[in-house]
């Protein structure tokens, strides 16, 4: 059996490291599809909420009741874009999309905070975006049951001394968890889509019969294709690495050795699902698009 010889492997990874820094599209796709998608997906999925339009039905009108709205608008979560003095003027401000949530504060409110008796307070949502009114009511309650505390109020708190901690993300940012599996996301499906027109290119640029007539072993070929591809890739994982950090804010804890470790091993896979679509697909239209469909659907 013909063994592995690494002077044919340098021969075929020089050759596709040639055919990468001859095809523009290939160097674009490697090296700022990644950052571009990063950046794209990265501020335009959130699930954190600033600003939210906010409205204000103040009934007590006393000291305590404007501490209350100053505490609103001090947590930069909401912002008061009116106040009415109706029930009728809260369906207006919901309905005409002017506010998406309308605090009530009841007669009497100051009184009982002044006594430390229980009360209550209202928040009228708009429930058409469910994603934002949950996080929107999580906001509301942490800044009512924070202001309760503070007055020695036993009504918004409870009986139950309920004391939190959150471990990896105690500001609880969906950036935190969001831009990591953004960036694994991205990199099966780059490592995937490059090498998934390796083999296909050949075949288009009928040069793989001259590659099958060479005596190269099939092994040889393998990682003659993939090892631009593995280095490629991580350079592309330590640049978006470097853009999650930097650009994004999220922390990187732990042992930096470990997570290439993982990485390197992931991206074996996705290198090898694409010499896998590659050998199958002769076109690189198709090859890509197969690709695609593997990688990110399932994602």
């Amino acid at each position: 059996m013909k063994k592995v010889s690494f002077r044919r492997l340098a021969a075929v990874v020089k050759k596709e490291f040639i055919h990468i820094m001859r095809d523009s599209r290939s160097l674009a796709m490697a090296f700022l599809m990644p950052v571009i998608l990063l950046f794209i997906f990265g501020y335009g999925i959130t699930m954190d909420i600033k600003s939210l339009n906010m409205g204000i039905y103040d009934i007590d009108k006393t000291a305590e009741s404007r501490e209350l709205i100053e505490r609103f608008k001090a947590s930069g979560y909401f912002k008061i874009v009116g106040t009415v003095n109706s029930g009728k003027e809260i369906d207006r401000l919901i309905d005409r999309n002017i506010a998406h949530m309308v605090l009530v504060i009841p007669e009497g409110f100051s009184g009982s905070v002044k006594r430390g008796l229980p009360v209550d307070i209202q928040a009228i949502y708009d429930g058409s975006d469910a994603n934002t009114t949950s996080i929107a009511m999580g906001y509301t309650e942490a800044i009512a049951s924070r202001y309760s505390l503070s007055k020695g109020v036993k009504g918004l708190s409870g009986q139950i001394d309920l004391r939190l901690r959150v471990w990896y993300n105690p500001e609880l940012k969906s950036r935190w968890f969001i831009i990591p599996g953004l960036i694994a996301i991205i990199m099966g499906v780059i490592s995937a889509l490059l090498t998934s027109l390796t083999v296909s290119r050949e075949w288009e640029q009928g040069t793989m019969e001259q590659l099958l007539s060479t005596p190269i072993h099939p092994v040889e070929l393998f990682l003659g294709k993939i090892t631009p591809y593995f280095l490629i890739g991580m350079t592309d994982l330590l640049i978006s690495v470097a853009v999650g950090v930097w650009i994004f804010g999220v922390p990187l804890r732990g042992s930096l050795p470990f997570l290439l470790a993982v990485s390197s091993l992931f991206l074996v896979g996705g290198l090898s699902l694409g010499i896998l679509i590659s050998t199958v697909a002769k076109s690189q239209l198709v090859a890509s698009q197969a690709a695609f469909v593997l990688t990110l659907l399932p994602a």
